[in-house]
């Protein structure tokens, strides 16, 4: 084990010096793939940054984002919101009173207000109440800081970016972006749909096709059947570990995630995407005891429909992994932030044939996955 580690670990600097140091080529950073196959699928795994590189540096910012680029990561994932004037931006939440410094600013203090998105009361400060220009006053700040306080050392130095941004960025340095809608019923009934700016953006970036390095993602299901004649874009299904599609909800339809994952839910999801976007809990469940069980048989019944299967989240935390890849010791105050046996954790779930896994720490997914393969 020890020296698993003291290899992985080698390989994950390796990295962060080279793209540090902005050698790391296109090709080396996808790990040597030839290109994606029907559906995208490759001869190794993607490393997904989720929302960037969200370990080290405050999420869905363009720090993070090209640091992320630097570990190694095949592609970025930027979530996008929408502008009151109609431009789409990269935060977790249309809610940004957790993601930016937007309280400290007494000229918005009115903003402050109470909507009802997808079912939730919540009450802050939301980009669709802001102009791109007034969001621009605005700066990042560290979403969870009692687990990331390293993170708030970049506080108030990023804006928040715009789609546009966060393209321009990952063509530059040879990476896909896999942009996922939030929200796509709620904002397409306040009249600002995200579906079409989108396209738009990645249209006018000459990204279109099937072969681009782009993946559309979405825990809705009515907005990729829409997109579905729209583009040949790569389109993924997101399955939660509990609830239903807001979409369905809002019908009435019963189909919750569960359905999504049986042999005919998985049919279904083959008419109008191109793979499924699943928690781990899906493919290695939890016993009561909060230990891992066997794994499910989702990969092989999702490669079975032809469906690439990508994986999320895998963070480096205590408190953000399961319990068998723990380590340290929990009486101890920094357990929860404590970085556990995160390598082990991605070898297991490498070794289940998944195509993708979107990590908060794309240095260690990379070099797991590079070891793993002997790349």
């Amino acid at each position: 084990m020890v020296k698993r580690m003291l290899t992985v670990l080698a390989g994950a600097l390796v990295l962060t010096v080279a793209g540090s140091a902005g050698v790391v080529s296109a090709t080396a950073r996808r790990g040597g793939h030839d290109g994606p196959g029907r559906h995208g699928r490759t001869a190794e795994p993607l490393v997904i940054a989720h929302r960037g590189a969200s370990a080290i540096r405050p999420e869905h910012t363009l720090l993070a984002y090209e640091a992320a680029i630097g570990l190694g990561a095949d592609y970025i994932e930027p979530d996008l919101v929408s502008t009151k004037d109609g431009v789409l931006v990269a935060r977790h939440e249309n809610e940004i009173g957790g993601t930016t410094d937007v309280a400290a600013h007494p000229e918005f203090a009115d903003r402050r207000t109470t909507k009802t998105i997808d079912g939730v009361t919540i009450t802050g400060w939301f980009t669709e109440d802001f102009t791109l220009a007034e969001l621009r006053t605005l700066r990042a700040e560290e979403r969870i800081p009692d687990l990331r306080p390293d993170n708030t050392a970049f506080d108030g130095l990023a804006p928040v970016p715009t789609f546009d941004e966060v393209v321009e960025l990952a063509k530059r340095h040879g990476v896909g972006v896999y942009p996922e809608t939030k929200h796509p019923t709620y904002f397409r009934s306040i009249g600002l749909p995200l579906e079409e700016p989108l396209l738009r953006t990645l249209s006018e970036n000459g990204w279109d096709g099937p072969t681009a390095p782009v993946f559309v993602q979405s825990f809705e299901t009515g907005n990729l059947k829409r997109l579905r004649p729209l583009t040949r874009l790569r389109l993924i299904q997101l399955i939660n570990a509990t609830g239903a599609p807001y979409d369905l909800v809002a019908a009435g339809d019963p189909r919750t995630y569960d359905d999504l994952v049986t042999p005919q839910g998985l049919r279904d999801i083959a008419r109008y995407a191109d793979g499924v976007g699943v928690a781990t809990t899906r493919l290695i469940p939890a016993g009561p005891d909060g230990r891992l069980l066997e794994p499910t048989p989702l990969v092989r019944d999702a490669h079975r429909r032809n469906l690439l299967v990508h994986t999320w989240t895998v963070r480096p935390e205590n408190s953000q992994l399961p319990l068998d890849h723990r380590a340290g010791n929990p009486a101890s105050p920094v357990y929860p932030r404590a970085t556990g046996d995160v390598t082990g954790w991605l070898e297991r779930l490498y070794g289940l044939g998944v195509d993708g896994v979107f990590s908060d720490d794309p240095g260690i997914a990379r070099a797991v996955r590079d070891h793993v393969s002997g790349g």
